[in-house]
């Protein structure tokens, strides 16, 4: 199996102002089809700009309970804020982390007799300016380099498809009617949890993430063909970039969405940070209408990658039929029904008939 991969490709994104474009597409190409990760060194994302931001985290996380929770996520119908520890299950097990959930900034378009799904895409909670100064300003300025790369990045992805640079531009909207997303996470040390899941396994709904591995810890593992867990330790200077199960979708399965997960550090170590970074597609895009025409060599090296084996993960089989904003909105009502059930009551409902649980979970 071509795709039964035993580590990470690392791609060199200098590649391409150094005259060997080429050469990053290919192996752009073997990472999108037989991977679905890779680590992304020398991007256009300013370091000093990315090391500002690691030192603001955990002074965030450090904030006192009350300023934490005055921007709990409840408050939020864009479901962005503060989540405490232990507040979501994967596959019926409690994920060990804590976060907050940002956004690129965005005026909310939803008026009503409008898709509920709509709601979904607002103005993020921030904590306090005289609590953390500057942080707010740092953490725009980097989900605006962020939010370029990705769309650069896209173009290269559909190059590395055999599709025009513009060959995935259909399933995004104007770029002020989109709204991209990020979470600030903090995984305790097993001497203050209960288990060694930090998150369980699960795939990304977009497009792509570009996480940012804030702080020396391993941790993060990704399961290849076979269902062995693969680590991907941190690496200074890259991000780690893996496929959603969107672009796995649109992409009738050439791109491939890769199980994950994060264990939590170890008794005697400190807490692990993450900032992934979530590429989100129109709201109003329903995915099987559009239909990408790859050229027959890029559709035989699918056919060389081999059946995908058993994952553990299971989430967003939704894509195949409804509008991707109902899809994203979904997988937040079941991740965090304590939102759901003051900003989406008849949602609500419909997923959690017996009322309020103690724990959402995607699936």
């Amino acid at each position: 199996m071509a795709g039964n991969f035993a580590s990470i490709p690392i791609l060199d994104y200098s590649l391409l102002t150094r005259g060997q474009k080429p050469a990053f597409i290919d192996q752009l190409r073997h990472a999108l089809i037989n991977v679905g990760f890779l680590y992304l060194a020398n991007s256009p994302v300013n370091e000093d700009l990315i090391e500002t931001l690691i030192s603001y985290v955990p002074r965030l996380f450090d904030l006192d309970s009350a300023k934490k929770d005055a921007i709990r996520m409840a408050n939020s119908q864009h479901f962005l804020g503060y989540s405490r520890l232990g507040s979501e299950l994967t596959k019926g097990a409690t994920d060990q982390r804590e976060q907050f959930d940002f956004a690129t900034e965005h005026i909310c378009q939803w008026k009503p007799g409008d898709p509920e799904f709509l709601k979904l895409w607002g103005a993020s909670q921030w904590p306090d300016e005289d609590a953390l100064p500057g942080f707010r300003a740092t953490m725009l300025k980097y989900l605006a380099q962020v939010e370029a790369l990705g769309y650069a990045f896209i173009q290269l992805l559909a190059e590395a498809f055999g599709l025009p640079p513009d060959g995935l531009s259909g399933f995004y909207d104007d770029p002020k009617l989109m709204q991209h997303r990020a979470k600030i996470v903090k995984y305790p040390t097993l001497d203050t949890v209960s288990s060694d899941q930090g998150v369980g396994p699960h795939f990304d709904a977009g497009f792509l993430t570009f996480l940012l591995q804030a702080s020396p810890h391993p941790g993060l593992q990704v399961q290849n063909l076979s269902g062995q867990w693969i680590d991907a330790p941190p690496i200074p200077g890259t991000f780690v970039v893996n496929i959603g199960k969107g672009l796995e979708t649109a992409t009738q399965g050439l791109a491939k969405a890769t199980s994950h997960r994060v264990l939590s550090p170890p008794k005697g170590s400190t807490p692990r940070y993450s900032i992934p970074f979530f590429q989100n597609i129109g709201q109003r895009v329903r995915l099987n209408e559009h239909v990408l025409q790859f050229p027959p060599g890029i559709l035989k090296l699918k056919e060389e990658r081999g059946t995908t084996g058993t994952t553990d993960s299971v989430n967003f089989s939704e894509y195949d039929r409804e509008l991707s904003g109902l899809v994203q909105l979904i997988g937040r009502v079941k991740s965090h029904p304590e939102v759901a059930e003051r900003h989406y009551p008849d949602l609500f409902k419909q997923f959690f008939p017996n009322g309020l649980p103690a724990h959402g979970s995607a699936y």
